[in-house]
């Protein structure tokens, strides 16, 4: 017989409540996996050895492991692979990675995403493991798979403009059929030309919001993307659209703009790109956002209580640093949010980018009409208080460097 969990203020000292519960639990699935990954690999070690004790060849030993697996967990062939793939490279590549995730300070889907994203860098450190590990523990799932992939495009950045010139070479297009007289049209090119048409389908598709439009805003970005292929114009949009063009924002250290020595160059939603193409979209049109960061000094925006709504330019920066929802593992892009101010505007709150986060509009309805609570924290951060008492601290991605002044020095002779 089951009953309903008693109210937070009713639970005596010390009881656990139910979701601390599901936290065991879910802690005790980590832990458990963590020894899954450990037994699967004994059992390969234990197949090859046997193998070679016989003097029988070992070509077959992983496939036939991989079926024995598959078969015992009544998965498929493919999911046994991985498993085993993944426990090989935390038990032999990885140990500490597979030792954190035995004592429950990161999850499996953590440990999984550390394996998938280390194996593409050509050296791997002790130090680098060190690295990700701490963000492992810090980052939800989300927001921690965003920062391995920076991560292993800083590492791989040594080889970034010639890997990137041999994939240009590969650029095409190509036509697919489908079914029910459909077909695929794929184009392969440059991400920052990619992520650019895709926002500018978006933003055209968004303005065709007529009363009796009923197509969902796939539908409408499928119907731009061939009007403006087929005729070339749009002049048979309404007037609001016709305007936009693609905005991309560029990231641009000021050194490594001016002297080529420094951080790459980093495009929002895409990574590092060669310095020459950074240069060239710096000194392009209007449509591209340009943010040069100095490595020591940087700027901060607020019109405190003068107006409510943000001035563009203080809504690009804050969008920028945040890149995302600033609400506890969510992934949606800062420029399909709204922009909240975190102490409420008719609360005293000031229009700063200390005071300013982008919420999409499910959590942003949940900060303001549940028991959620929300506090701007240093450097960008919200602080996410649970309605069970428990505290969530959500970093932006990027950091707004602050101005620096120089104490007076003596006077002149």
């Amino acid at each position: 017989m089951s009953s309903s969990p008693a109210p937070r203020d009713e639970v005596p000292e010390g009881i656990p409540t139910a979701l601390d519960w599901v936290v065991m639990c879910a802690d005790m699935a980590t832990v458990h996996a963590a020894q899954r990954y450990a037994c699967i690999v004994e059992l390969w070690d234990d197949a090859i050895a046997d193998a070679r004790r016989r003097e029988e060849p070992v070509a077959f030993v992983e496939r036939s492991v991989r079926l024995e697996v598959a078969a015992a967990l009544r998965i498929t062939e493919h999911a046994a692979g991985r498993l085993m793939g993944v426990g090989h490279a935390l038990l032999r590549r990885y140990p500490q990675v597979w030792e954190a995730m035995s004592r429950a300070d990161i999850t499996e889907t953590h440990a999984t995403i550390i394996v998938d994203e280390l194996d593409q860098v050509e050296t791997v450190t002790t130090g680098l493991v060190h690295e990700v590990l701490s963000l492992a523990e810090e980052l939800p799932t989300g927001p921690f798979r965003r920062a391995m992939k920076r991560i292993v495009d800083r590492e791989q950045e040594a080889s970034l403009a010639e890997q990137h010139a041999a994939a240009v070479a590969h650029r095409h297009v190509r036509v697919d059929a489908g079914v029910d007289g459909m077909a695929w049209l794929t184009a392969h090119l440059p991400a920052v030309e990619a992520h650019a048409i895709a926002g500018r389908l978006t933003a055209i598709a968004k303005t065709l919001d007529s009363a009796d439009d009923e197509r969902t805003l796939d539908q409408k970005r499928a119907d731009v993307f061939g009007d403006l292929l087929l005729d070339g114009e749009t002049d048979a949009l309404p007037e609001t659209a016709r305007g936009i063009r693609p905005t991309v924002a560029v990231t641009v250290p000021a050194l490594t703009l001016l002297t080529g020595d420094g951080p790459a160059a980093q495009v929002d939603g895409v990574g590092p790109i060669p310095l020459d193409r950074a240069r060239e979209l710096c000194g392009a049109a209007s449509g591209w956002m340009r943010v040069l960061t100095h490595p020591e000094t940087g700027v901060v925006l607020s019109v405190g209580r003068e107006q409510y709504r943000p001035p563009a330019d203080l809504r690009r920066l804050v969008a920028w640093r945040a890149a995302r929802c600033m609400a506890p593992g969510c992934g949606i892009p800062a420029d399909r949010c709204d922009l909240d101010h975190t102490v409420d505007w008719h609360h005293g709150g000031t229009t700063a980018a200390d005071n300013l986060a982008p919420l999409c509009r499910g959590h942003h309805t949940l900060k303001h009409h549940s028991d959620w609570q929300v506090r701007a924290k240093p450097g960008g951060a919200l602080e996410w208080t649970s309605p069970a008492g428990r505290v969530y601290l959500v970093r932006p991605e990027r950091r707004i460097p602050q101005f620096t002044v120089d104490p007076p020095g003596p006077p002149p002779f």
